[in-house]
């Protein structure tokens, strides 16, 4: 295949009409949402200091997102969309979902490229994707993992289904979670578990049991050789429920200590948010908490799919009980279509990929949100989401076509 990137069609903001801003029923979660979740927090921690009475001006603009493109900045203001490269393996592998940044060169991780989970097989079976893929800035695609569940360190029951929960630790080190089915369907999914690999890709360690059931997506915060992951989790009782929304689905807070020339190890596991809802789903496997990003305040924001909505959880680096009810609601509706990925801007401000028309949103954390912007991508075509390493563009997964997005 060609290294070289291609330009798609420019990216635009999407028709907005002031009178269907938030009026106007989202469009049903159909069978797509299967195509189409992460981020790195954002750097800096004083910006919401300085912006801090201007969000609470801007709080009821939820339901007028023009007001909130008026009034403050805006990230989401690109003028090109390139695509740069299939994220498809020698394997076959498929329906690309986590994303990460690889943030030093070490092993076979170079500095600069983007990490891409498959959750997909060759046969197009979801929960048996086995691979994550390299893309570097100029399009050239190489293998970093391919996991077989045979060779697993440790327990992770069902084996090995990569989901977007992909994140980078401290010396090289990199996370992934499995949500693994036998058949690519939900009745057949089972709990799976987090696997820590080196900078060679070689599985090192299982992170699996209670409360771990289904990692979906995953956000790392790293401070020296101690990492703290903020993980959803979709499968509390989902099966069982079937298509039926119970609201078991939790964010599971876990703490990690990588010692020099040693695995990371896990130091404390907590559950701090619960209480959202979840389900299966014919077509999409499962519905749920999805992305997850940490604020510049502590706050972690999720992605509340099957609620159709940002949720935030307060104090989630230090909190001591689990907050009830999904969390307390940032904004609901509007622009958003059933956000997958999440990821936090350099302002500040939340950026979701909306899982039922394809484009990108971006919402202050009083829940203004500023007019979405239309990748191309389509219904059911987008999924994880981060900030490039420059903070001045947006890569996505385009699961319509299998490949890495560059939106600048």
């Amino acid at each position: 295949m060609s290294d070289m990137p291609r330009e798609r069609p420019r990216s635009h903001p999407a028709s907005d009409p002031a009178s269907k801003a938030c009026t106007a029923p989202c469009r049903r979660h159909r069978a797509v949402l299967q195509r189409g979740g992460l981020r790195a927090p954002a750097a800096g921690r004083g910006r919401l200091l300085a912006r801090a009475t201007l969000l609470a001006l801007l709080a009821c603009a939820a339901l007028l997102p023009g007001v909130a493109a008026a009034a403050t900045s805006h990230f989401l203001s690109f003028k090109h969309n390139t695509s740069l490269g299939s994220t498809v393996p020698g394997n076959g592998d498929e329906n690309p979902y986590g994303i990460v940044n690889v943030p030093e060169t070490t092993g076979s991780l170079v500095a600069g490229d983007t990490l891409i989970s498959n959750f997909n097989n060759f046969e197009n079976l979801q929960g048996t994707g086995s691979t994550i893929v390299a893309l570097s800035p100029h399009g050239r695609l190489s293998l970093f993992a391919q996991i077989q569940p045979a060779a697993l360190p440790g327990p992770c029951p069902g084996g090995v289904g990569l989901t977007t929960a992909l994140a980078a630790l401290p010396q090289g080190f990199v996370v992934v979670g499995s949500l693994p089915t036998t058949n690519g369907k939900a009745a057949t999914a089972q709990g799976g578990c987090l696997i820590v690999l080196d900078s060679g890709g070689h599985p090192v360690e299982t992170i699996s049991g209670p409360p771990i059931n289904g990692p979906w997506d995953i956000t790392a915060v790293n401070e020296g050789p101690n990492s703290t992951l903020f993980v959803t989790n979709v499968l509390n009782g989902t099966v069982k429920s079937g298509e039926t929304p119970i609201d078991e689905g939790t964010v599971v807070r876990i703490r990690l200590h990588t010692a020099p020339g040693r695995a990371p190890r896990v130091t404390h596991m907590q559950v701090i948010g619960e209480g959202f809802p979840e389900r299966t789903d014919a077509a999409a496997l499962v519905v749920g908490p999805t992305g997850v990003g940490l604020g510049e305040d502590g706050t972690l924001y999720v992605a509340d799919t099957q609620g159709n909505r940002i949720a935030a959880i307060a104090n989630a680096l230090g909190r001591g009980a689990p907050v009830a009810g999904g969390g307390r609601t940032v904004t609901g509706g509007g622009f958003l279509n059933h956000p997958l990925g999440l990821t936090i801007a350099p302002n500040g401000d939340i950026l979701t990929a909306n899982a039922g028309d394809g484009n990108l949103v971006e919402t202050t954390p009083a829940g203004a949100q500023f007019p979405p912007l239309d990748t191309g991508a389509g219904e059911g075509g987008l999924f994880g989401l981060t900030v490039t390493p420059n903070l001045r563009g947006v890569v996505f997964v385009d699961d319509a076509d299998n490949t890495l997005g560059l939106l600048h």
